[in-house]
């Protein structure tokens, strides 16, 4: 029985054998096997592999010869096919087929030109050449760029696919790749030609979850390393030995983190043996009777002082001293030159604070004699009239000082009279001024009224929109500039006197009338030949009387949003009557009565020193309420008496509502304060002198926070210079940084301002939330009484009651 199982199993295995260079294909057709050049570098095997067999058999050998005429019919017979095939494939027009037969795999061989090693892989028929190439560039290792493949001596193109190439599902072709750089890039496989014993792809039949089988490629991955033995068996009949071999996937890898947690170098211990030998053999011999010696290469070896235990510990400390000394010297080399930069910049930003400070200070001064020479504005003349009264206070100080009797009085009088002199140079300037502004003030109001409305999107764009009414003010507009040209030549004239003519025509009005009857008799003298400078007088009225029917509602509905109040104490009222298609505007003046007495006898208020009922918009609003004399009562008074300069103080607001937009977007107070308010803050309240230093330049002081994490207040501020104000920013906790003698000083002065600030209504809101309670703040304000200066100005707010 053991024989017969032999020679049945014998027989088994040469059928097998014969039948491993052939596989039967669905369609039919055969499969070539590829020869042992054929070998794909890189890549393993799987299953059991047959190391050796014993040699000399006759069987082998032909069955090889076999094997390789029947590759190379297969070989011709595939390429002489692809042709058929291509045609088979344009046949086939069902959708589904088309995108199965794209996913399916065929075998593809590249032969490597010039050194004709062939590289078989499994690829999608549905893929381009250009997919192609990457696989096989990073299986060889060579760019993308360099890989040129051909097919039957044609080149061919990356975007065409094997599909389209002929190349069936489940079928092989073979083409031919080159390197179009062999120098640099050449082509040659990872493993050598000896090493390909089996092959490179399989076909495997695989059941499918409906029951049938199908076939699939299979491509064999070798790994490059070499594999460990782990044994095998040794067929008894034929002699074949069979080696087990290693399953195809790698070991999980461990991170590396940088640290060896387990390393074997570094648990074992390495011993090596190594016997030493002198390169000539030699022995100690000494003169003697039958022998001599020469001495002449001897050395003399003389010994040294020894050196103790304790010498060698001295010596070394005392150089460990000096390395020591040395260090510590580079150490505070280091520390002195580090300390010498900071002093240096320290010393470099000081430099350039004070040159900020001397170059504000300049500015300042050119500012104020700019002011002086070429004043502008009203509160420049403010600045005149402030230095006129102290140059004239230093004068009169200085003759009552050294002047007495008849001289005394000579020298006041001709003092008054220089004070007239530059009271009258004051007032030229200020007519000066006011008919240079007059031009920019009309044109300002006129821009105004043109201006289109505006808003913004909810993307963030500006939009504009113009309506009826700023059309009518930019016609108006327009022709307003035309006729205050008075150098245009005269047909130029006549035309735009005409255009005028016809705008005011289309209202019938008394005021339109006389514009038509002064531009008639303008045309007249012009026809007449009458010079131009005699005609400005009448010019400058047609453009007086042109910009009040602008200013009027009835024409220029536009400018109604931009005209103030009325400051005369009496109301006009325009009654149009209808006469025969005609309209009359009849202006009745009612003095000192209103229309509607019961809306503005609360708005109509008494000026104590002009004696004018005038509107409420004409007092100076204080926290009390509103002050007993009218505003231009008040610079009169101003200018003739104690002439106050209060630009200081504007400057001082001014910097203080830059500098809280850019702390917080959410401050509210500052922006509700007036020039009176801080004047009252900084003379009642903070004596006009920084809180720290007692500073009196209010050029260079300036109101800050008092605690940052609050918004600004007026009992949540403090007056400091700009420099003391710098440092003040970097306090995080004024509770530790300053003394409490000083705090309470400062709480103090928050309380006063909290007490007159408490009567503007608009301010209770935020006087609430951080006010204390009212029977400590009650105490507290009892025990600091106000002065009777600070309450004359809360009750007259003239300037002279501050002084």
């Amino acid at each position: 029985m053991s024989e017969q199982k032999l020679s049945e199993a014998h027989r088994t295995k040469e059928e097998e054998d014969e039948n491993t260079g052939t596989n039967t294909e669905p369609s039919g057709d055969t499969a070539e096997e590829p020869p042992e050049e054929d070998g794909e570098p890189g890549k393993d095997e799987e299953g059991l592999q047959a190391v050796g067999s014993p040699p000399g058999g006759p069987g082998s050998l032909e069955e090889n010869k076999g094997n390789n005429v029947l590759e190379t019919v297969e070989e011709t017979a595939t390429q002489a096919d692809l042709l058929d095939d291509a045609v088979q494939l344009k046949e086939l027009q069902i959708p589904q087929m088309a995108e199965n037969i794209g996913n399916s795999t065929a075998t593809v061989k590249v032969v490597l030109v010039p050194d004709g090693h062939v590289m078989t892989v499994a690829f999608a028929i549905g893929l381009s050449i250009q997919e192609l190439k990457c696989h096989l560039a990073s299986e060889l290792r060579v760019p993308v760029e360099v890989l040129q493949i051909s097919l039957d001596g044609r080149v061919v193109e990356e975007q065409q696919s094997l599909m389209e190439l002929g190349v069936r599902p489940h079928s092989s072709t073979r083409m031919e790749m080159s390197s179009t750089d062999p120098s640099s890039h050449p082509l040659c496989p990872l493993r050598p030609q000896e090493h390909d014993s089996m092959r490179d792809v399989i076909t495997v039949e695989v059941l499918t979850d409906e029951g049938l089988f199908q076939e699939v490629v299979v491509e064999i991955e070798r790994p490059r390393q070499q594999k460990a033995f782990l044994g095998g068996y040794r067929h008894r009949l034929t002699g074949a030995e069979y080696h087990h071999a290693a399953i195809q996937t790698l070991p999980k890898r461990r991170l590396d983190r940088g640290v060896v947690t387990f390393s074997h170098d570094t648990q074992t211990v390495q011993l090596k043996s190594q016997a030493q030998q002198c390169p000539v053999s030699v022995a100690t011999q000494m003169t003697g009777i039958s022998c001599y010696i020469s001495c002449m290469n001897d050395e003399l070896v003389t010994p040294r002082k020894y050196t103790t235990a304790d010498e060698y510990h001295d010596r070394r400390l005392r150089a460990v001293i000096c390395l020591q000394s040395f260090t510590r010297r580079w150490l505070a080399q280091q520390a002195v030159d580090r300390l010498k930069k900071e002093r240096q910049r320290r010393l470099t930003w000081l430099q350039m604070q004070e040159r900020k400070r001397r170059e504000e200070k300049e500015e300042q001064l050119r500012d104020r004699r700019q002011r002086w020479t070429n004043p502008e504005r009203r509160e420049d003349l403010n600045l005149l009239y402030h230095a006129l009264e102290k140059w004239r206070r230093e004068e009169e100080q200085q003759i009552n000082s050294f002047l007495r009797g008849a001289e005394r009085k000579a020298a006041l009088c001709l003092l008054l009279e220089q004070e007239t002199e530059l009271i009258a140079t004051i007032g030229r300037h200020h007519i000066t001024f006011q008919n240079n502004n007059y031009d920019k003030i009309i044109q300002h109001l006129l821009d105004k009224a043109v201006a289109p409305h505006q808003w913004r999107a909810a993307d963030g764009r500006l939009i504009e929109m113009d309506n009826l009414h700023t059309i009518r003010a930019r016609e108006l507009r327009d022709l307003y500039s035309n006729i205050s040209l008075f150098t245009v030549s005269q047909e130029q004239r006549s035309h735009i006197l005409m255009t005028l003519k016809h705008t005011v025509n289309e209202h019938k009005c008394l005021l339109t009338r006389d514009i038509v009857d002064l531009i008639d008799r303008e045309v007249d003298l012009m026809k007449r030949g009458v010079q131009t400078r005699n005609l400005e007088g009448l010019r400058k009225r047609i453009c007086t009387l042109f910009l009040q029917y602008i200013k009027t509602q009835a024409f220029n509905p536009a400018v109604s949003k931009l005209l103030k109040a009325r400051k005369e104490s009496c109301l006009s009222v325009i009654v149009c009557l209808t006469l025969e298609n005609e309209y009359h505007c009849v202006t009745r003046c009612l003095s000192q009565v209103p229309q509607n007495p019961s809306e503005l006898n609360k708005d109509v208020l008494l000026c104590r020193s002009c004696q004018r009922y005038l509107r409420s918009t004409n007092f100076i609003a204080f926290a009390k309420g509103l002050s007993t004399r009218c505003k231009d009562c008040t610079r009169l008074d101003n200018i003739a008496r104690p002439r106050n300069d209060f630009s200081c103080y504007q400057s001082i607001l001014r910097r203080l509502i830059v500098a809280e937009q850019q702390l917080s977007k959410e401050s509210k107070i500052p922006f509700l304060l007036k020039v009176e308010d801080i004047r009252y803050l900084i003379e009642v309240v903070w004596l006009s002198q920084s809180a720290l230093n007692a500073s009196s330049d209010l050029y260079n002081l300036m109101l800050v926070r008092w605690e940052h994490q609050k918004d600004w207040s007026p009992w949540n501020c403090i007056l400091l210079s700009k420099e003391e104000a710098s440092a003040h920013f970097e306090v995080e906790d004024v509770n530790k940084a300053y003394e409490m003698t000083f705090i309470h000083k400062v709480k103090h002065k928050h309380r006063l301002a909290q007490r007159y600030f408490s009567q503007i209504s608009i301010m209770a809101e935020y006087l609430d939330s951080a006010a204390p309670p009212a029977a400590a703040l009650s105490n507290q304000l009892l025990s600091k009484p106000i002065t009777m200066a600070t309450h004359r100005l809360a009750t007259d707010p003239s300037p002279d009651s501050a002084h």
